[in-house]
């Protein structure tokens, strides 16, 4: 398929997707989840046991796509997105995020849900969402399940950005470094000398081990998610925020 929010490659079992709407900040978008589906299902199928997830070098994503809720007039459905994330935690391949430069909102879910997390000094990390009166319900149960439970709530209340060192001391970053492309190849060095039919065993029983928490806090996650979305005042503040660029706090 042709790809209008994302690049993607298949080339000897590695699959590199790179998140593409800079006019947008890489804002997720249901265009965007759709390709990502597209993607991954490529990569079920076995055209890739390795997947890795990338961004611009300024920002790997920021989250969900405000001007397309404060133009919507219903609130979208956090499903799919909940779904691509288990995907990449419990699907037969490597899901690597690979990131540089700011991750925000629903960019944290992106890397929280994957198996590896690499990243150079410039990425950092943040769950802005209380300041606009809402909270990451979806994002957390991939984040508590990488970083715990009190780890992702201080993150959640600060919603000032965690630089990359702060991440790698928390569990968030697996592995940072100057220089994020050989930080990669490094990995890719160890992970392409594993079989295909290896990972997918691996990542299943991984899945039944601990991925059914995934499925078991995905009900109150998309609930509260649209519940908070649904508030007036939350679409209000969504709305001045995409109109004025002002905060709610902001008279």
């Amino acid at each position: 398929m042709e790809y209008t929010t994302l690049t993607a490659s298949f080339d000897k079992g590695l699959c590199r997707a790179r998140l593409d709407r800079p006019e947008a900040r890489n804002a997720i978008n249901t265009q965007m989840i759709a390709e990502l589906d597209a993607v991954v299902a490529r990569c079920e199928a076995g055209e890739a046991g390795i997947l890795v997830l990338e961004g611009a070098p300024t920002v790997f994503c920021s989250g969900g796509d405000f001007e397309a809720t404060a133009a919507a007039r219903e609130v979208a459905d956090p499903e799919p997105l909940y779904r691509l994330w288990q995907r990449l935690a419990t699907g037969p391949f490597v899901s690597i995020a690979l990131v540089r430069g700011r991750v925000n909102a629903g960019g944290v879910g992106f890397a929280a849900a994957a198996d590896i997390v690499l990243a150079d000094r410039s990425a950092s990390f943040s769950l802005s969402e209380l300041l606009f009166g809402i909270f990451p319900a979806c994002v957390l149960p991939f984040l508590v399940r990488r970083v715990g439970l009190q780890k992702a709530h201080y993150m959640t209340l600060m919603t000032r950005p965690f630089p990359a060192e702060e991440a790698l001391a928390s569990g968030l970053v697996d592995a940072l470094d100057d220089d994020a492309e050989a930080l990669l190849r490094k990995h890719l060095l160890r992970l392409q000398r594993l079989s295909p039919a290896a990972i997918g065993r691996y990542k299943a029983y991984l899945a039944d081990l601990a991925g059914r928490q995934l499925a078991d806090a995905k009900p109150a996650a998309l609930a509260a998610n649209r519940a908070v979305f649904a508030e007036p005042e939350v679409q209000h503040n969504i709305r001045r925020y995409v109109g004025e660029g002002k905060f709610p706090w902001e008279p």
